[in-house]
């Protein structure tokens, strides 16, 4: 039977949803279910954790080394861990994700399968390529721990309403000095999170400037959605780098997605492949965007917005 481990991703004592949706890929491998929290204070996210269904245990390494999640000092304490017995470790496919990942895998001697969007076994996944064109299937050794990280646009959060024990573990391993934790900026918005939200509202290089970008904050608003921006918007100055989405974004998946003066590139198109319903805003009737569209609205975005606002009271 097959032993899953899945590293929490939490900040500032929350715990990322991405982390639940990680839990529904282990679900679809089949077999126990832990969960792998470290932090300097565990316990709030270890409760959270433990209210996952399907989450068989949470095992808490807890250590001030941990206050940051630096990828250097997290690796051998993962690696520790993992090595105990486990035959899958698995971490979220975002920016936590990939740097760890890596490191777990070096320091384990394994490969890495990436991005897993499927699972047709307990060693064959199915993982995207060529910017989302393809989809590959991959085997991964059956005597050796898989290490991988789960595409998390591509499955649903695991429901709450678990009660897994938790347990205090201790990874007695030495940790690096090189690295050390500096500072962390990063934007201050009451919106909600783009790669969590259910709706997200996007604005592409029609926008024009980024004053006229507010147009885009201000229907988001309206309707309670997160913001995305494409990477033309974003290398144009409109709107900062952590809203883009895309193959060199962020993929994401709401459950409604508004694309507005955004004209479909692939590498755009693959971060919203899995999005519930697509809107589109465009102008030129024959942007690949309305290809993939669900509903398209051909028109000016500068005054189909405010009418949109205005419609929505």
């Amino acid at each position: 039977m097959s032993r899953i481990l899945i590293v929490a991703e939490h900040l500032d004592g929350a715990l990322n949803t991405a982390t639940a949706r990680s839990v529904s890929c282990a679900k679809a491998i089949g077999g126990e279910v832990h969960v792998l929290v470290l932090a300097a204070d565990s316990a709030a996210v270890a409760a959270e954790a433990a209210a996952i269904d399907g989450v068989g245990k949470v095992l808490t390494v807890t250590r001030p080394e941990n206050t940051h999640a630096l990828a250097a000092v997290l690796a051998p304490q993962i690696a520790a861990v993992a090595g105990s017995g486990y035959t899958h470790l698995l971490l979220p496919s975002t920016t936590f994700g990939k740097d760890v990942a890596p490191r777990v895998a070096a320091l384990l001697g394994v490969a890495q399968v990436s991005d897993i969007m499927s699972v047709e076994g307990a060693q064959t996944f199915k993982r995207p390529i060529y910017a989302g064109n393809a989809i590959v299937t991959v085997e991964a050794p059956a005597d050796a721990l898989i290490v991988g990280t789960v595409r998390t646009a591509s499955y649903p959060a695991a429901a709450g309403g678990g009660s897994a024990p938790v347990e205090a573990v201790s990874a007695d391993v030495a940790l690096p000095s090189h690295t050390r934790f500096v500072g962390l900026a990063q934007g201050k918005t009451d919106r909600p999170d783009l790669q969590g939200a259910s709706k997200v509202v996007s604005g592409g290089r029609a926008l024009g400037s980024a004053e006229q970008f507010q147009l885009i904050y201000g229907l988001a608003d309206k309707i309670g959605a997160a913001v995305g921006a494409s990477r033309a918007a974003v290398d144009a100055g409109y709107a900062p780098n952590d809203l883009q989405v895309g193959q060199t974004g962020k993929i994401i998946a709401p459950e409604l997605y508004i694309a507005i003066g955004i004209s479909g590139a692939i590498q755009h198109l693959t971060g919203i492949k899995d999005a519930g319903t697509i809107v589109a805003i465009n102008k030129d009737a024959d942007a690949p965007i309305f290809e993939i569209a669900d509903y398209g609205l051909v028109g000016d975005l500068f005054k189909l917005i405010p009418e949109l606002e205005q419609a929505l009271g």
